[in-house]
């Protein structure tokens, strides 16, 4: 029986990759087979991700995605030379803690640059059919911010509400052309944000203040790839236009 989970052959573009929940995306799908091409800021932490990949046909670039009016020609040049993807997922991600009366409109203009108008971007040039394998899977990665308020973090859920109501009305546009699109919501993950914020709070109660919360405790990047895979994956492929919660019990309450 074939593995519905099975990505060989497939090009899959991952934003975000050089750390965090992008970088195991980009491993995981690796090992299913997948050619990877990995973008993020930092060349350094790029060649580490890319390194720890799977053999195959991989690839990085050095790109801010807040240069919005350079990811056509990113796509052009990710698809030269004949290459079309089948996937794409949008892991980079920006966020302030600040009260609101502290928020600055360059956060905001930032943190909605990079969240939310450069994915817009990337889906735009991925649907055309020059770019894509003839239909393809889209997946961003939002938080159960858009769903659940937290202090501190309005720039930050407005950019994941707004991700994922996008999502909806662009699967009703995709459709026809054979895309499927779909969110991933995280809950709490340990990540490098994660650990800085731990540092910062300083308690030694932290985790477990998490897990009053969080009933399975703190998640693994890992738990957040799988279940981009699987939206990547022909095991999914009746599924678009929605958001997969992935957060431990947090928002069970």
């Amino acid at each position: 029986m074939a593995n519905p989970m099975d990505l060989s052959g497939k090009h899959i573009l991952v934003t975000g990759a050089s750390s965090g929940i992008g970088k195991a995306i980009a491993i995981t799908i690796s090992r299913l087979g997948a050619n990877v091409i990995l973008l993020a800021r930092n060349e350094e932490r790029l060649k580490e991700t890319f390194e720890a990949l799977e053999p195959g046909n991989h690839s990085y670039f050095v790109f801010d995605l807040k240069n919005l009016d350079g990811i056509e020609n990113l796509i052009e040049t990710i698809c030269n030379s004949g290459r079309k993807l089948s996937g794409l997922v949008h892991s980079a991600g920006i966020s302030v803690t600040t009260p609101l009366q502290y928020l600055k409109l360059v956060d905001l203009q930032n943190i909605m640059a990079v969240n939310f108008y450069s994915f817009i971007e990337l889906v735009k040039h991925f649907s055309k059919r020059k770019n894509n394998n003839e239909g393809g899977s889209i997946v961003a990665i939002s938080s159960i911010s858009s769903k659940a308020g937290a202090r501190g973090l309005t720039a930050y859920a407005a950019s994941k509400g707004a991700l994922e109501s996008a999502v909806r009305s662009m699967a009703l546009d995709l459709a026809p052309r054979n895309i499927r699109i779909n969110a991933v919501s995280p809950g709490i993950i340990a990540t490098p944000i994660y650990d800085g914020l731990r540092t910062i709070v300083n308690n030694n109660d932290f985790e477990n203040d998490i897990k009053k919360r969080q009933v399975l405790g703190v998640g693994s990047p890992e738990d957040v790839a799988y279940s981009a895979a699987y939206l990547l994956s022909d095991a999914s492929k009746f599924i678009t236009g929605t958001s997969m919660v992935v957060d431990g019990g947090y928002l069970a309450h």
